[in-house]
């Protein structure tokens, strides 16, 4: 009796813009990189990540339907902990930053709020 073991493929790797794809695989090898300078085993990274073996090695492949959080655990262990916290930081999103620019007002007009006045024995008076 043979066992046929079929692997259902996400279908993001069907949609993924080519650039996105390599973008990721020379990510996964960078990681692998890291990983072999810091004298760590593939079986070292998989346990101090929490991950199965073989899910730590798709992510040094650049596959994209391992989960975001398999990504960032991988790069805290390697001590790349702060990458995620730069990575969309409003202050260097430059299309953004003209995007918001676009919007300013031509001019900033200045609301006039109405006066309020009180009594008191010698009449009125502005508070």
């Amino acid at each position: 009796m043979q066992c046929i073991v079929i692997r259902m493929r996400s279908a993001i790797h069907d949609v993924l813009p080519l650039r996105l794809r390599r973008s990721l695989s020379k990510f996964g090898h960078d990681l692998a990189v890291a990983r072999r300078k810091r004298h760590l085993t593939v079986a070292m990274m998989a346990e101090r990540t929490g991950l199965a073996k073989g899910t730590y090695l798709r992510i040094e492949k650049g596959d994209p339907s391992v989960a975001m959080g398999a990504y960032a655990m991988a790069l805290f262990v390697l001590s790349f902990g702060e990458v995620f916290s730069n990575l969309m930081d409003a202050r260097h999103d430059e299309e953004g930053l003209l995007l918001d620019e676009e919007r300013l007002p031509k001019r900033v007009r200045i609301k006039r709020t109405p006066l309020h006045y009180e009594t008191n024995d010698q009449g009125l008076c502005r508070r």
